[in-house]
């Protein structure tokens, strides 16, 4: 056997515990060797979804405690060690993975999940998962040049669409209620940014009635769905983004009909599509055509994982994107 495919021994090093709602308990663990056809990465760093929120809050559906590193599933790092068979990846590599354990020094992914991340992206942070999420929101979303499009909620995900249909051409109108993420939007090239409370009458003015050929929901509450269905042209194309997980949605199945729109639900759920989106967010990093440094506003490190759930929760002004760096 080559010596480079050779796994490491054992390792031990620090993870999270999501134990109770509201509370989290730092261990140290050792870390197993990585199985056939996958690879152990020393984790770099793992941002902070906001679907985490309703685990760290406590919802009924949940069982705790949850399993050591969970649920972090946006880390990038250094393969450190490789599981028989691997052969397109070796030790050092920086890469980023689509696993659901990076809120640890460790974390393991099938080699097929995993994406090199280049040497120009060095220093950057790349959580890739969140960020080829908004590139497979885009594909479906299909904005051509010269289509007016508007973003309903410009936090990490609004403000990486932005730059998206920005970059194809597209007008863009951004819509928010926070004030420093219009700031960002129009920094990212949006046309126009409204505040939330006066999108309808002002798109409606600008669009001379008609709305917009596309409008992506991407706040992932009641009040934005509504707002997005309002504001989407007949035969527009209402795109949902945002990440429903607090009960059921109630629907104006009146006026999607009367209006004829096509709703695409944007989420994916094949790792094979996941894959490909990171991959794509990667490129375009790479590109200049993302550009998400910006959006990294408040760092935290693992013990102090209670402070970041807290801060996405509460999502105050200029705040956008949490990381945990290990």
């Amino acid at each position: 056997m080559n010596v480079a495919t050779v796994p490491l021994p054992n390792v031990s090093g620090s993870v999270a515990i999501i134990a109770a709602p509201g509370e989290i308990e730092l261990r140290e663990i050792d870390f197993r060797e990585p199985a056939a056809g996958e690879v152990r990465v020393r984790v770099e760093g793992c941002g902070v979804c906001a679907s985490n929120v309703p685990v760290w809050q406590g919802k009924p559906w949940f069982a705790y405690p949850f399993e050591p590193g969970a649920p972090g599933h946006e880390a990038w790092g250094h393969i450190d060690a490789l599981g028989a068979g691997v052969k397109e990846f070796a030790r050092g590599d920086r890469v980023a993975m689509l696993s659901s354990h990076g809120f640890a020094a460790y974390d393991f992914a099938p080699a097929e999940r995993v994406v090199s991340i280049p040497a120009s992206l060095d220093g950057q942070p790349v959580p890739a998962e969140a960020l080829g999420c908004a590139i497979n929101i885009f594909r479906r979303s299909a904005i051509e040049t010269g289509q007016t499009v508007a973003i309903v909620g410009t936090g990490f995900l609004g403000l990486l669409l932005t730059q998206l249909a920005v970059n194809v051409g597209a007008k863009v109108f951004a819509i928010s209620r926070r004030r420093s993420s219009l700031e960002l939007a129009q920094q990212f090239g949006a046309e126009i940014t409204i505040e939330s409370s006066r999108a309808r009458e002002t798109v409606k003015q600008l669009t001379q009635d008609r709305g917009c050929d596309c409008v992506i929901e991407a706040a992932g509450t009641q009040e934005s769905l509504d707002l997005a269905t309002e504001l989407t042209s007949e035969r527009g194309r209402l795109v949902i983004a945002g990440y429903h997980q607090d009960g059921p949605r109630q629907v104006n199945m009146q006026l999607w009909n009367w209006r004829g729109l096509d709703v695409i639900n944007a989420h994916e759920r094949e790792p094979r599509l996941y894959v490909d989106g990171m991959r794509g967010a990667i490129e375009a990093m790479a590109a200049g055509i993302l550009r998400p440094q910006l959006l990294y506003t408040h760092t935290f490190s693992l013990d102090a994982l209670g402070c970041a759930f807290d801060v996405v929760a509460s999502s105050p002004e200029r705040f956008v994107k949490a990381l945990i760096v290990v």
